[in-house]
């Protein structure tokens, strides 16, 4: 049955346009899955049946997975199944009935207005790397990308004239963000100052390099924003993804439309950009309970 996998992650690509951090998440998923039909015996997937599908997903609890995990494991499962019954390569869907595992929505963490300018002011220097990073977390916080988004920029994708980068997102869809005044400034700096040194050979189209001259990886920058954070007196633990959340936050908090964040951000669905709205509704609650004399 592990012939269907190969063709399965195909039709994903192709069809489906998923990003490569995706489709590995369901190469995991269904492989685990197949390994376990095998252990129990099936040669077909006619023979599997719903109670045979959720059998495996409480197995999965049993791991001590998380209810998060486990859901994503039975979409993958599911979207698997539904493959196999499009293709004709099965007569049924075992997944059709079953309940995807109860998840409690978990609010992203963010940091407030002040901590941000502490972070962003925190490479002071005058240094190639504090030139860097300054530009780096600037940018981050000015547009909401994700880290991948952000360490995959090239000189090309930015128009510093018109304020705009152009930036390749999940499924492979391209979008405009604008990049406002303050991560301009940092970038032109960067790029007159700090990148033609890091840039020795003077032939990398990436726009943020690292001190060997290589592109700046994730986990690169991941060490830089901890590092950053520790400067400005920041005691929690934060991540790239922490400023994305603080600039969907704060956008919202000071006006934007959800529609206009939900673009920026990059999300298929609205629905994903609106849990933002929760984090905004659960700061006014404390905002109320601190400071109305009945709170």
């Amino acid at each position: 049955m592990n012939h269907y996998l190969d063709l399965f992650l195909n039709y994903l690509l192709v069809e489906k346009g998923l990003a490569k951090n995706t489709l590995e998440a369901y190469s995991r998923d269904i492989v685990r899955y197949l390994n376990h039909l095998e252990a129990e015996g099936y040669e077909r997937f006619s023979q599997v049946r719903p109670l045979d599908v959720a059998a495996f997903i409480g197995l999965l609890k049993e791991t001590g997975l998380s209810p998060r995990s486990r859901a994503r494991a039975l979409s993958a499962i599911r979207m698997f199944h539904r493959f196999l019954l499009i293709e004709n390569y099965c007569d049924a869907n075992p997944t059709a009935i079953i309940e995807a595992p109860k998840t409690i929505g978990k609010l992203p963490s963010l940091l407030s207005a002040r901590e941000v300018e502490k972070l962003l002011a925190s490479p002071a220097g005058k240094g190639s790397g504090e030139v860097r990073d300054r530009a780096m977390l600037e940018l981050l916080y000015a547009t909401g990308l994700r880290v991948s988004e952000l360490v995959y920029l090239k000189v090309r994708d930015i128009n510093m004239e018109a304020g705009f980068l152009l930036t390749m997102g999940k499924g492979e869809k391209e979008r405009l963000v604008p990049i406002g005044e303050s991560a301009r400034t940092a970038l032109a700096e960067y790029s007159a100052d700090a990148r033609p040194g890091l840039d020795r050979s003077g032939l990398s189209p990436y726009l943020f390099l690292s001190r060997l001259g290589s592109k700046m990886t994730r986990q690169a920058f991941w060490n830089i924003i901890k590092k950053r954070a520790l400067e400005a007196g920041i005691a929690r633990n934060i991540s790239p993804h922490t400023l994305r959340h603080s600039f969907a936050t704060h956008l919202l908090e000071n006006g934007a439309d959800l529609r206009s964040v939900q673009i920026m951000l990059g999300h298929a669905d609205l629905s994903t950009t609106q849990i933002y709205t929760h984090v905004t509704r659960e700061r006014l609650k404390r905002v109320h309970e601190e400071h109305h004399p009945r709170g």
